[in-house]
């Protein structure tokens, strides 16, 4: 069975991935800050036949991730997939936003995800001991980044800066990484009704029910987890009906 490892997974579109995949067959090594709702989420998905394993990462804290991660990996569940999936948001104008929250969302959306990357792609290139998981599933990293990367939007200049980066880092990511056999991809989504929205980092009034729901993210990462190792989807741009708020 392949094995999947996702961040941010405890709710929104982490916990609706986890299920999407282990309902296809993927076992999971699911990363959240709240090891309580990760074990919930792990009872539930058991009975569906593959192993879960949970770790409590924060993935604010530098120091926890690479230690975070081998620990969730010596377990004997080697990543096939990573969804960099866990990130957060600041509503506010740049020139006063505190810098000390400039670096926590930038270590959160993008530095966050360079240390996993980092931290997993000695499994993802193991070859040829593993050359039969490898033709399963490529050995494939899937960054989750948001269409506020191409466009301005007023008070949410940190959040679009750090979704720009993503998208360039996992761009070179992927060029450095073919001659492994390791393909990047990002998955850019539109507003989705997550608890991000209900962050106190957060400052908006736009209308969630015409957003999508996490469950539809999560149907496009099973997409572009369950491509054919020989190709890959480089972006999947998914949006609302309604567009840009």
């Amino acid at each position: 069975m392949p094995v999947a490892l996702i961040t941010g997974a405890s709710r929104g579109i982490g916990a609706a991935a986890a299920r999407r995949f282990a309902e296809a067959g993927f076992q999971l090594l699911l990363v959240a800050r709240s090891l309580e709702a990760l074990e919930a989420l792990a009872a539930d998905l058991r009975p569906l036949g593959g192993r879960v394993h949970t770790a409590s990462i924060d993935l604010s804290d530098p120091a926890a991730i690479k230690p975070g991660i081998e620990a969730l990996c010596s377990h004997g569940l080697l990543p096939d997939v990573v969804i960099n999936n866990a990130g957060a948001a600041w509503t506010g104008p740049l020139a006063t936003m505190p810098v000390e929250r400039w670096q926590w969302l930038l270590q959160l959306n993008l530095t966050s995800v360079f240390q996993v990357c980092q931290a997993t792609l000695p499994w993802l290139r193991r070859s040829p001991a593993t050359a039969e998981r490898a033709a399963r599933t490529g050995g494939l990293i899937i960054n989750v980044s948001s269409h506020a990367a191409r466009q301005a939007f007023s008070d949410w200049g940190a959040y679009c800066a750090s979704k720009a980066a993503l998208q360039a880092f996992s761009r070179c990511l992927a060029e450095e990484e073919r001659p492994h056999g390791v393909r990047v991809c990002t998955l850019t989504l539109g507003s989705v009704n997550t608890p991000l929205w209900d962050s106190e980092t957060v400052n908006s009034s736009f209308d969630r029910r015409a957003m999508l729901p996490p469950d539809q993210a999560a149907a496009a990462l099973l997409v572009l987890a369950q491509q054919p190792p020989t190709q890959v989807v480089e972006d999947l741009t998914l949006m609302p009906t309604a567009g840009a708020f």
